[in-house]
């Protein structure tokens, strides 16, 4: 039978981060009535509140702050513990939550899971696709997958594979501005910026880095929207290689600036530090190794 005090700390895990009892209790699957109950059952034992209460949102007091990371970390031990979690025989058995980027995570990453899923039919595996940063030690992950340059305390980080982006106008945009020949000329051009990278621009120039803040006339938070923006001629932007491919190929788009290409990110997984002894971890991110050496799209 679970521990009910594991039973109750947990559902203030999942309070905390969804920020509601509604929400925890979706996730849950039971009612918003229980999870307040559970909830309160583990402040009476600490002797503290964990939440401050409204109408509209729960919000953590300074203890449920303090105390949140702590249980984290117990919880997920807890679990590795009492939990079959690893391997029998040859099976690998567990259970995985996954966060990856929409676009390359329906192109690539998707499929990826899929034989990791057909080669362990005795795993569970829940995959995200969202395009926002996220930190898997606070939002609930075992493992987030991309390529934004963040990183996390208490996350280990494992690189992956180069993310190529380049800077591109269409030609219809091109016929009303020059196009740029340096870094510093794109400040007087309209921009399309990719929400998550925010407004300043890095290239590789014959001195090193250069960074450029851009006026931006347009900012989404999809790369093919972006990409779309671009080819219709609304301005510059700075897109992943694989989704420019076709178009530059076809003469839609114009790469700019060969002489300063765009600063290299690297696609990586990103592991809360004590998650990283688990089997089914070790066993997705090893599988992750070898479907992206080399990366699907690098290939020209």
């Amino acid at each position: 039978m679970p521990n009910p005090i594991l039973i109750d700390i947990n559902a203030f895990l999942i309070s905390a981060r969804t920020g509601g009892f509604s929400a925890a209790a979706r996730e849950i699957g039971t009612t918003p009535s229980v999870v307040s109950k559970r909830v309160g059952r583990l402040e009476a034992e600490i002797g503290e509140r964990l939440f401050k209460r409204s109408t509209r949102a729960l919000v953590l007091t300074p203890e449920g702050e303090r105390l949140q990371p702590e249980l984290q970390r117990i919880v997920a031990e807890l679990e590795d513990t009492l939990t079959n979690r690893a391997l029998s025989g040859t099976e690998l058995r567990g259970s995985l939550r996954i966060r990856t980027p929409t676009t390359v995570g329906a192109q690539f990453v998707g499929p990826a899971v899929h034989r990791f899923q057909h080669r362990n039919p005795a795993m569970t595996v829940e995959l995200h696709l969202l395009d926002r940063p996220v930190n898997p030690l606070e939002d609930g992950f075992d493992i987030s997958m991309g390529a934004l340059p963040q990183s996390f305390g208490g996350v280990k980080e494992t690189a992956f594979c180069p993310y190529p982006r380049v800077l591109v106008a269409a030609p219809s945009y091109l016929e009303r501005h020059p196009a740029p020949q340096v870094p510093g000329e794109i400040s007087r051009h309209d921009c399309l910026a990719f929400v998550l990278v925010g407004h300043t621009w890095t290239f590789e120039g014959p001195s090193g880095p250069v960074a450029v803040d851009i006026r931006a006339r347009y900012s989404v938070n999809d790369s093919r929207v972006l990409l779309d923006a671009a080819v219709d001629g609304l301005g510059l932007a700075m897109v992943p290689l694989f989704l420019a491919r076709a178009a530059l190929a076809e003469g839609r788009l114009v790469e700019l600036m060969p002489d300063y290409p765009v600063s290299e990110l690297w696609f990586k997984a990103l592991v809360p530090s004590h998650k990283t002894h688990r089997p089914e971890v070790i066993a997705f991110v090893e599988h992750m190794r070898r479907e992206l050496d080399p990366a699907p799209w690098l290939e020209a």
